[in-house]
């Protein structure tokens, strides 16, 4: 086996551990138990935003410049810390401590994740491990979402403890990457966002993703909840409908294969269309099965754009200065996500049928976004069909 694919394989395994947040059904739950409000908590989640936003260039630029290998190791070690930190988290200050390090952590295995993965796989193959990085995500959380049912009925504290030790464990994995490339000293960050502002059709599609991405998120993490229980779904099968929800995301491992018979440009195209068809619909619907089926329509459609629009961001990329780059491409996403979060919660309080509507929106304006990226779109792979 060769480096190369081996990196491939370390990241899959780090990707399903740490997709083993047991804690995920009750994150809002456990920390209210530790003495938070629901007001404390959108404070630290907008601090944990800001953060975000301020540190995901500064560890691009460090990823490139002193390497991958050596970046994600601390930023895997923070994530572990993390973890710990929240666990024995008691008080506001504790729980702000936890969601800096946690910042810290994820802004620097932004874009180094995905720069080694493309590396390590190739142009031509990295569309799949992209899928597959997904999809062991996916598998993950489904693991821990099936298993955390039964934690739940222990105690509260027993799933966010256990949470600790898979981030334990993929630490340790990293210690067995390889490094793609040489560190490169005499980078420029001026230089990265030179190029970055020139690709004007990049930064529409980052756009259109980021956009996409938080309506689909706000649908799925925090819309869902209540539309459930609006149409009497009883809180003691939220758990099991989490679970089942990423078995269709697992389905994410084939989206490099659906994207070879139709292309990038139409199955983006015709997977946010049925985004918004259902984003819409969920204002209006009052039955279990649709109601579900529709989370799960919206659920699945972006499980395959997500690993997706990972490789395409990749592909825009020539030079040494990959994961400064794809950190600025995140930067920007978080910005816009910080904008949308804010607005989708204007909405909820008008109602939550609106916020349905609204989040519909979002995802036809993402639409339209993607069509005028698409016309410009010259990648060779998708200018037609591969025959399978």
């Amino acid at each position: 086996m060769n480096s190369e694919t081996k990196n491939l394989y370390v990241m899959y395994a780090i990707s399903y551990l740490q997709g083993l947040v047991f804690y995920g059904s009750i994150a809002t739950i456990f920390r209210q138990s530790r003495g938070l409000s629901l007001s404390q908590i959108f404070l630290l989640e907008s601090i944990f935003t800001i953060s975000m936003i301020l540190l995901e260039i500064p560890w691009g630029y460090f990823g490139d410049k002193f390497g991958y290998k050596k970046t994600l190791t601390l930023s895997y070690f923070l994530f572990f810390i993390s973890k710990i930190v929240f666990y024995n988290s008691n008080s506001f200050l504790y729980f702000l401590a936890a969601a800096l390090i946690g910042a810290l952590s994820i802004s620097g295995i932004s874009g180094c994740d995905s720069a080694l993965i493309y590396l390590s796989a190739g142009k031509e193959d990295s569309d799949k491990a992209f899928s597959l990085y997904a999809s062991f995500s996916a598998a993950g959380f489904f693991t821990a979402s099936f298993l955390s049912t039964f934690m739940i009925k222990v105690s509260l504290n027993l799933p966010v403890y256990i949470t600790i030790f898979p981030y334990g464990m993929a630490f340790l994995l990293v210690f067995f990457l390889k490094d793609v490339k040489p560190a490169n000293k005499e980078l420029r960050i001026s230089g990265s966002l030179k190029t970055v502002l020139k690709n004007k059709e990049i930064l529409i599609f980052i756009v259109a993703i980021a956009l996409i991405s938080e309506a689909t998120h706000s649908i799925c993490i925090f819309l869902n909840g209540p539309k459930y229980l609006e149409i009497g779904v009883p809180l003691k099968y939220f758990g099991l409908l989490t679970a089942f929800m990423q078995i269709i995301c697992i389905g994410s491992a084939k989206a490099y294969r659906i994207k070879d018979k139709f292309g990038y440009t139409l199955l983006f195209k015709g997977l946010i269309v049925l985004i918004v068809i259902c984003s819409f619909l969920l204002a209006y619907v009052n039955k279990i099965f649709t109601t579900i089926l529709f989370i799960a329509v919206i659920e699945g459609a972006f499980a395959i754009v997500q690993p997706l629009s990972m490789d395409i961001q990749n592909k825009s990329i020539e030079g040494e200065d990959r994961a400064t780059i794809l950190s600025m491409y995140a930067m920007i996403g978080n910005i816009i996500a910080s904008f949308v979060n804010i607005t989708i919660g204007k909405a909820s309080d008008i109602s939550l049928g609106f916020s349905f509507i609204f989040c519909g929106i979002l995802s036809l304006t993402a639409l339209i976004l993607i069509i005028r990226w698409s016309k410009n779109w010259r990648e060779q792979i998708d200018t037609s069909r591969r025959l399978q």
